[in-house]
């Protein structure tokens, strides 16, 4: 049963929505700050680098706004989906029960602090409630992933060794990490897990990697890219990671989590990625050219060369061995010389005339603002909206308005 508000709640965030609502990323702006002030030690678990940016403010501002809209309107869309997805990504940072107390404390501070005389007790009490309906919520469906995964959330982290590295681009590159002890989790194709870093400044930082090789192997191969930050510094992780994951070092990885999952159905697959984004569908590939190879495949991928396009030789190797796929590259740089089995196309990805199989499922991954032209193209095409899946690295700007441009 979906959770309900009380009926005097209800009544208090209708009137309220919409002024919250208003000022939601205002509101997260002065809950982070003011949360990390007291409780330092959270610094550890939350991305800094999506603070700086401000991407984690937006995105945990819409995700309440949007939580609380459906408890109040039963025409609003089913929440169910992100709250997955949500529980996902916390289950492979190690979130834990007590912090939600921690975030919830700090969450109604700053509602308080920015709203100021307009949060009355009634107002103050009904938010708290929507807080912990949501609250419980993911604690519930964080346990099952836990318990699933056989994971204390307490010890959430892993040891691994890098038994292998390979430099796929100039910035790009894939690690093969075991496990020092007992076996490798099982994962499904297109899951991701983090790794949690410790810096040169002492400060530990986590980031989230697809696992970009297929299930029952003896290591996970993730692959990498350099975060070049342009007006904002460089990644701190992946430049570590660039610099130091090599042989023989040791790393902290976490459960395997992701929902988008490749299926086993028949259905033909389009996969839509743009730069380092083509590592989930490099997975998917060569899990399909194991045990599907007579599934129709289209691939379209876009990046700014042909030389930074990471896994490409793999993946071509992958579509050699199936009966169906055909590959469509667009490169922003040097698309006329270009070594692909299709002639690659110049400037941005153009779906407009690309063959899009009918009752096709989609995957894509890349930027927001490249996956949501692409979602555009493909529901001209036909394509439905409930076949279209996508994994977006950082917080999910999109999740909760996926018809947003």
């Amino acid at each position: 049963m979906p959770a309900q508000l009380s009926p005097e709640s209800k009544a208090v965030v209708a009137a309220t929505a919409g002024v919250v609502a208003e000022h939601a990323e205002e509101i997260t702006k002065r809950f982070y700050p003011h949360m990390f002030e007291a409780h330092p030690e959270l610094l550890n678990v939350f991305n800094v680098a999506n603070q700086a940016v401000g991407e984690q403010p937006k995105a945990l501002a819409a995700s309440v706004v949007a939580y609380a809209v459906q408890l109040i309107d039963p025409n609003a869309p089913d929440f169910t989906p992100v709250m997955q997805r949500i529980a996902h990504k916390h289950v492979s940072l190690g979130i834990t029960g007590p912090q939600y107390t921690i975030v919830g404390h700090h969450l109604l501070w700053a509602v308080a602090d920015v709203l100021g005389d307009a949060v009355t007790p009634e107002v103050a009490s009904a938010w708290d409630e929507v807080y912990w309906l949501f609250a419980v919520q993911l604690i519930a469906e964080e346990a099952k992933l836990y318990a699933l995964g056989g994971i204390d959330p307490e010890h959430a982290y892993r040891d691994y060794e890098v038994a292998d590295r390979t430099d796929e681009t100039e910035d790009a590159f894939s690690l093969v990490l075991k496990p020092t002890e007992g076996e490798l989790p099982a994962h499904r194709t297109g899951q991701y897990v983090a790794l949690n870093v410790e810096l040169p400044n002492g400060q530990t930082q986590p980031r989230q990697y697809t696992i970009s090789g297929v299930p029952g192997a003896e290591a996970f191969r993730i692959t990498v890219k350099k975060v070049h930050g342009g007006e904002h510094p460089d990644g701190m992780v992946s430049s570590w990671l660039q610099e130091n994951a090599k042989p023989g070092v040791h790393l902290n990885v976490s459960l395997p989590s992701g929902d988008v999952v490749l299926d086993d159905t028949d259905a033909p697959l389009v996969l839509v990625s743009a730069g380092i984004g083509i590592t989930p569908m490099a997975a998917i590939l060569e899990d399909l050219a194991q045990r599907q190879p007579k599934r129709q495949v289209r691939v379209f991928h876009a990046d700014k060369s042909h030389g930074s396009t990471a896994l490409y030789q793999s993946m071509r190797g992958q579509a050699e061995q199936m009966d169906d796929v055909v590959g469509q590259f667009w490169f922003e740089e040097g698309a006329e010389s270009a070594q692909t089995l299709q002639p690659a196309k110049g400037g941005f990805m153009d779906l407009a005339d690309a063959e899009v199989p009918e009752g096709a499922q989609v995957f894509m991954c890349g930027p927001l603002p490249f996956m949501q032209a692409a979602r555009k193209a493909l529901l001209a095409k036909g394509v439905h909206p409930e076949n279209i899946s996508y994994e977006v690295f950082g917080p999910d700007l999109w999740a909760q308005n996926p018809d947003a441009a």
